[in-house]
């Protein structure tokens, strides 16, 4: 191994170290706030912000405009690139946030006139000027494989903002309680990013460097505006169509389920772009990594996601009681969908880091058809589950077009590219077939858990153990290898 490829082989375990613990802690303490939150809010101020967050969405886009993922996909972006994409995101964020401004009203129209809808979004809506602040120093440290200050601004932010809207809710705040929390969170994490940083914007603004960025950047933006638009489309059919409660109830299954799957996607994302970009000029090497990038993406994702999806009941009924029974059955499956999400995003990265941007347009208007399809086809249903049913459905069909796409694109086989999801996949059958046989057990809550995680484990450790996965090997040298070191003879 020469030189190069070994700090390259330390470089990318130390950022998948750092991006896997602060995407863990971020779901601890994010998980916290939400429980005491749930078991104090109602269903009516989830789904306040909830519907606020389907226009949030759209503002968050419009700053970065693709050109995140484009400084990322670019080898050596300068200096000029970082301070041009720094001022255009922030003339668009502060555009973006004057049109959503005016148009708050309307927002309460679209929600059944529910005009508690206006304040809250104008407050609300200032968050994405504050995490637009922060892109270009997020992008400089991503790309030097350095996420350690990321992770603590997303902690500190985290654990501040999460005090404040614990306090708040309790005090009767209602909703006031989750906009001040994203507020707060905006600014924490921004404010600490510029704190540690040593890079400060030029008074510079290239076109040249604008155009260069955009031509990935649009492609990104592209994909991305769809992605976002049919993401959101669910929380707008059912806070408009339904009731703005029913979109409480789809926002917490939904909120639930991404910690998993949202988590999980930038860790591989994070982690994997940057180096995956540094091979795109050398197919045999790109070919090998996304192999293994494939079976550590299954080794990571199909227990977590799949298990939780199993073990829903018991893990509402502990944390909330029965106050959120509605969404169990949309969780489980979100859950599923969750653990299809992460390997079409996967496929996308795979396209983006050899510089496909373009054709991820053409990617996202097959996924968006087939959401709309789905849409048409569960809403005459007249219940949310079918609605959700669709998006599984849709997902399926996405990602044996992305499997197709990426194929053709890599020269890579389907069998190799499959391999990491079936490898893991099939010794968790059995595992999860026994874990669903312990909720036929009447038991309590707790309890019940606890024998859902000692049955799977029994069955699905000693099944990659005698499969020799070389993932399973990895971990366990490594889990050991630390304990000798901190216990030493």
């Amino acid at each position: 191994m020469t030189a190069e490829a070994g700090n390259l082989k330390k470089a990318t375990a130390r950022t998948l170290k750092w991006n896997t613990i602060d995407r863990f802690a971020q779901q601890v303490l994010y998980g916290i706030t939400g429980i005491v939150l749930a078991n104090v809010l109602t269903q009516e101020d989830f789904g306040l912000v909830g519907a606020i967050l389907v226009f949030q969405a759209f503002g968050i886009l419009f700053v970065d405009s693709g050109f995140g993922a484009a400084l990322l996909q670019k080898k050596t972006p300068t200096d000029e690139d970082y301070s041009t994409v720094f001022w255009f995101n922030l003339i668009v964020s502060v555009v973006t946030y004057i049109i959503l401004y005016a148009a708050a009203p309307l927002i309460a129209h679209i929600f059944r006139d529910n005009l508690a809808l206006i304040p809250l979004s104008r407050v609300m809506f200032l968050s994405f000027i504050l995490n637009g602040l922060g892109i270009v120093q997020t992008n400089r440290l991503m790309k030097a494989m350095d996420v350690k200050q990321i992770a603590v601004a997303n902690l500190l932010g985290l654990i501040l903002s999460g005090v404040l809207g614990i306090v708040l809710a309790l005090s009767g705040a209602g909703a006031w309680a989750l906009v001040w929390q994203t507020i707060a969170l905006a600014a924490i994490k921004t404010g600490w990013l510029w704190f540690k940083s040593d890079w400060l914007p030029r008074l510079i603004f290239s076109m040249k460097s604008l155009k260069e960025i955009y031509r990935v950047g649009l492609g990104v933006f592209s994909s991305s505006f769809l992605n976002t638009l049919f993401l959101h489309i669910y929380s707008f059919v059912i806070g408009s169509y339904y009731s703005i409660v029913a979109l409480g109830v789809y926002t917490q299954a939904d909120k639930w389920s991404k910690m998993g799957s949202a988590s999980l996607s930038q860790i591989v994302t994070a982690t994997f772009v940057p180096v995956l970009s540094k091979f795109q000029d050398e197919a045999d090497q790109f070919r090998a990594m996304m192999a293994r990038v494939a079976r550590l993406t299954g080794f990571m994702t199909l227990p977590f996601m799949l298990g939780l999806a199993v073990m829903a009941a018991p893990v509402f009924h502990t944390l909330f009681g029965h106050k959120w029974d509605d969404a169990i059955p949309l969780f489980q499956i979100l859950m599923v969908r969750g653990a299809l999400v992460i390997y079409i995003s996967l496929c996308t990265n795979y396209l983006l880091a050899l510089g496909y941007a373009k054709s991820l347009v053409v990617v996202e208007g097959v996924k968006d058809a087939c959401t709309l399809i789905a849409i048409a086809a569960t809403i005459p249903f007249g219940t949310v589950e079918a609605l959700v049913w669709g998006q599984l459905g849709a997902s399926i069909v996405t990602y044996t077009y992305m499997l197709i796409r990426v194929t053709r694109s890599t020269g890579i086989s389907m069998r190799k590219l499959m391999s990491g999801m079936w490898h893991y996949l099939l010794p968790l059958i059995p595992a999860l077939t026994a874990m669903w046989a312990v909720t036929q057990l009447h038991c309590g809550e707790v309890l019940m858990l606890g024998l859902q995680i000692l049955v799977g484990l029994a069955l699905y450790v000693p099944m990659l153990s005698l499969l020799r996965d070389p993932m399973y090997a990895e971990a366990k040298q490594y889990i050991l290898s630390r304990f000798h070191r901190k216990n030493p003879m």
